[in-house]
C-alpha cells in the first residue's frame, strides 16, 4: 500500500476508512473488532525523524498490520523561551523515511486543526508531571498528554509505540491510559545511541562538534552509574563523571585568556535522579528491582535528556 498523507482530521478519517476496507464502522469503538484490515499501530512524533524513530516504526510493524505516524510539533508542550520556533522541521525527509519504513498513513495536522481557538479543557499530568523533568518544564507534560490523548481519539489505534528515551513521558502515558481507561496497548522501544554513546535525538543536530564532546558526559555518567549495585553508589558514580566534566571546563577556562574563544561549551546540570519507573518518585537506598537513572543538562544552547534502566538486586 502506498503512503497516504493526511493533513487534517477529515483526511485522516478517510485514510483510516481505507485501511478498514472502506467500512467506516470498522473504526467505531476504535479497535480491531469489526475491522477487516487488521490492527493499527500509532507512532506519535514531532518529526525530524532519525534512526530512533525508524526503530519505533519497525517495532510498531511487529504489533500491527498498519502503522500510522503522526508528525506534529505540539505548541502546548513548549514553554515561552523554549525551542518551539527553531525545533527541526524536515517534513519531506520525514515522508521519505516513512515511505521507506512502509508506513500506511502520515498524519500531519496544523495546530488549528487539533486545537480550538478558545480551547479550555486539557489533560492534567498530576503530581507525576511536576517532578523531575516536569519541575524544569512546568506544563510540558500537560501539553504532551493532551495531544497524545487527542491522537488516540482520532486514530483509535490498537497499539501505540513510544521511546524509552523519554522515560517520564512514557510513564505518564501509561498512567493516563490506566487512569482514563483508554483502550490502547502502550509499547516501549529501546533507546538507540550513536557509536560514541550519545542517545539519538532530533535536537542533536543543534550540537557543534565541541558541544558533542561535552554532551558525551551524559551517557558516560549513566554507564558508570549502571555498573554499581546500590542507589547511593549509582548516583555517586554518575555524579562523579558529571562533576569531572564541569571541572574540566573550569580548568580550561582558567587556561584561556579573557576574551579568547573557548573550545568547549559548559555543561549545566538540571538533574540527576534515580527514580521509580512507574511513578518517577526518587527511590531510597533500600529500593530493589528496576529503577531509572535519568539525567538532563544544557550543553551550550541545547538541552539534552538521557536515561538507563538499572536493576537493583534483591
Amino acid at each position: 500500500m502506498d503512503l497516504t498523507v493526511a493533513g487534517d482530521r477529515t483526511e485522516l478519517a478517510k485514510a483510516l476508512e481505507a485501511l478498514a476496507g472502506g467500512h467506516g464502522e470498522g473504526r467505531t469503538g476504535g479497535r480491531t473488532e469489526g475491522r477487516g484490515a487488521g490492527r493499527v499501530a500509532l507512532v506519535p512524533t514531532m518529526g525530524a525523524l532519525h534512526e530512533g524513530h525508524r526503530s519505533l516504526i519497525r517495532l510498531a510493524h511487529e504489533h500491527a498490520d498498519h502503522v500510522v505516524v503522526s508528525v506534529f510539533v505540539n505548541p502546548l508542550q513548549f514553554a515561552p523561551g523554549e525551542d518551539f520556533s527553531r525545533y527541526p522541521r524536515t517534513f519531506e525527509a520525514d515522508l521519505a523515511a516513512c515511505a521507506e519504513e512502509n508506513v500506511s498513513v502520515v498524519f500531519a495536522p496544523a495546530a488549528g486543526d487539533l486545537y480550538l481557538p478558545d480551547r479550555q479543557v486539557g489533560v492534567s499530568s498530576g503530581h507525576m508531571g511536576t517532578i523531575v523533568e516536569g519541575a524544569h518544564r512546568p506544563g510540558h507534560f500537560d501539553g504532551m498528554l493532551t495531544v497524545v490523548l487527542k491522537l488516540f481519539n482520532l486514530v483509535r489505534p490498537d497499539v501505540a509505540v513510544f521511546g524509552q528515551k523519554d522515560a517520564q513521558q512514557l510513564a505518564l502515558i501509561r498512567r493516563m491510559v490506566a487512569d482514563l481507561d483508554v483502550p490502547v496497548s502502550v509499547v516501549a522501544g529501546p533507546t538507540l545511541r550513536e557509536p560514541d554513546g550519545l542517545a539519538l535525538s532530533s535536537r542533536n543536530r543543534y550540537l557543534s562538534p565541541e558541544d558533542r564532546t561535552t554532551a558525551l558526559a551524559l551517557s558516560r555518567a549513566l554507564q558508570e552509574g549502571a555498573r554499581c549495585g546500590t542507589p547511593k553508589e549509582i548516583l555517586r558514580a554518575a555524579r562523579a563523571v558529571l562533576d569531572r566534566a564541569v571541572q574540566d571546563r573550569a580548568v580550561q577556562d582558567r587556561a584561556v585568556p579573557d576574551g579568547a574563544t573557548r573550545a568547549r561549551p559548559p555543561l549545566v546540570l538540571d538533574y540527576l535522579v534515580l527514580a521509580d519507573p512507574a511513578t518517577f518518585a526518587e527511590v531510597g537506598d533500600d529500593h530493589r528491582g528496576e529503577a531509572v537513572l535519568a539525567v538532563a543538562a544544557r550543553v551550550g544552547t541545547t538541552r539534552l535528556i538521557d536515561n538507563v534502566v538499572v536493576r537493583l538486586p534483591d
